[in-house]
């Protein structure tokens, strides 16, 4: 094979991680069996690679949106399977998972074309073609404003423009940690959202302070009171346990007035009566119904389970006065998201409010739904911030399903926000 006439190209090069883009060879051998290779190099310092093997047509071309994958990390047509698929390189710690935590910086991947269908050893391989690709979080203009003032632990992510922009009150899950990549991805999209860190925040780790239902109300009223937040359009979104206190806020705040509700992998079922400590202690009072698989991986779902009929131990979500958006993984093997959005549906059709429930179930999809194209972790080391332990947890997942949930909850999560943050009836539809 000649291998200065193979050309590589994807479009655009430099885009933001919820864009799809194009893979292109050209100048191949008619039917060249190939290699579309993947590297990642993280923050931490890990590399993450992905590849797909294909057959380069009559004209001597691969393009990746519409012909098949024959094996490798992922199979059949597969536009973005380079970047969901992405694992850990072989002889990597076991454990780890991707995350971006700079999202002033990309995400850079190289990719590369071999000759032949290979599984390993693509260092000692001659390459064919070379790009690389810059996959962004924060748009060029959006503003990112560390919040520091009431004891906050946050980052508010602002639309380009002059606004005002519908508010967005962004929580994620037990690992604690400002987490920012899913805010900053939200205001590429119209909203000035609000990361919050709630659980490892400066008063916590400084003072030994375990922050409840005040810190929640003050972040709200930050986000509120900005001059380019419309003051009566904010949602919140939780993942994971971000979807109980989203829950919790939403029902019991007086503070806390909403326009929507999202909840991803989440449950409604703890102690009302209860501090987040109480929480946190009632979660380790179940500890006994965790499970492990044979090879140690630590299953959590059955620490909530069975769902409670006692309603001091779940959200009145009967009471709730806005739409609800419940995305659920039906393998998550870490909260009981099924089983929670189904009672939760019943205690809504009692209540007569089921019409403000939206529920998107996804069938082998996880617990770790993220923004589209992030690549799948079933298993990872997971730090508890209830006991500070290390454990490896199972997530759930099947790598293609559950990638095929993050892209289509996505941009219902977007449209669903669109509808009833900015009133746009074109948007309304069945998700």
């Amino acid at each position: 094979m000649d291998t200065h006439s193979v050309r590589l190209s994807i479009l655009p090069s430099r885009g933001m991680m919820d864009e799809e883009f194009r893979v292109l060879v050209q100048n191949a051998p008619p039917g060249a069996q190939l290699t579309l290779h993947a590297l990642h190099h993280s923050e931490d310092g890990h590399g993450w690679e992905a590849f797909a093997h294909y057959t380069a047509d009559a004209n001597g071309t691969v393009n990746v949106l519409e012909d098949v994958s024959v094996g490798g990390t992922y199979s059949g047509v597969e536009p973005m399977g380079l970047l969901w698929s992405l694992r850990p390189v072989p002889g990597s710690k076991p454990g780890l998972r991707f995350r971006k935590m700079d999202v002033q910086t990309p995400m850079v991947v190289l990719v590369s074309v071999y000759q032949d269908h290979l599984m390993e050893g693509f260092v000692d391989q001659v390459l064919l073609a070379q790009v690389q690709v810059e996959r962004w979080y924060m748009a060029p203009g959006v503003r990112r404003i560390p919040i520091t003032e009431d004891s906050l632990t946050a980052t508010l992510f602002l639309p380009t423009g002059p606004g005002p922009f519908p508010g967005v009150l962004d929580l994620w899950g037990g690992g604690g940690q400002l987490v920012e990549y899913r805010s900053a991805l939200l205001a590429l999209h119209g909203f000035a959202s609000l990361a919050l860190d709630y659980l490892t925040p400066k008063i916590t780790l400084e003072m030994g302070k375990v922050v409840d239902k005040p810190y929640f109300e003050t972040a709200f009223r930050v986000l509120q009171q900005h001059p380019q937040v419309l003051s009566s359009s904010i949602a919140i979104i939780g993942l994971s346990f971000g979807s109980a206190i989203a829950l919790r806020m939403a029902v019991y705040s007086s503070v806390i007035q909403l326009r929507c509700v999202i909840c991803i992998s989440g449950s409604h079922v703890q102690p009302i009566e209860e501090s987040m400590a109480g929480i946190n202690d009632y979660f380790q009072k179940n500890r006994a119904k965790t499970r492990f698989t044979e090879e140690g991986h630590l299953i959590w779902r059955d620490l909530l389970l069975p769902i409670p009929s006692d309603g001091s131990l779940k959200v009145d979500v009967g009471r709730l006065q806005c739409p609800l958006l419940l995305i659920v993984g039906e393998d998550d093997q870490n909260w009981p998201a099924r089983e929670s959005a189904d009672d939760m549906k019943e205690m809504m059709e009692r209540a007569g409010n089921a019409h403000l429930l939206t529920i998107l179930s996804y069938p082998n999809a996880g617990h770790l739904i993220e923004p589209p194209y992030s690549p799948h972790t079933r298993l990872s080391n997971f730090r508890s911030t209830s006991d500070n332990q290390m454990y490896k947890a199972l997530w759930g997942g099947e790598t293609a399903a559950h990638s095929h949930a993050q892209e289509d909850s996505w941009r219902k999560m977007i449209r669903f926000l669109r509808e009833h943050l900015y009133g746009d009836k074109n948007t309304k539809s069945h998700l």
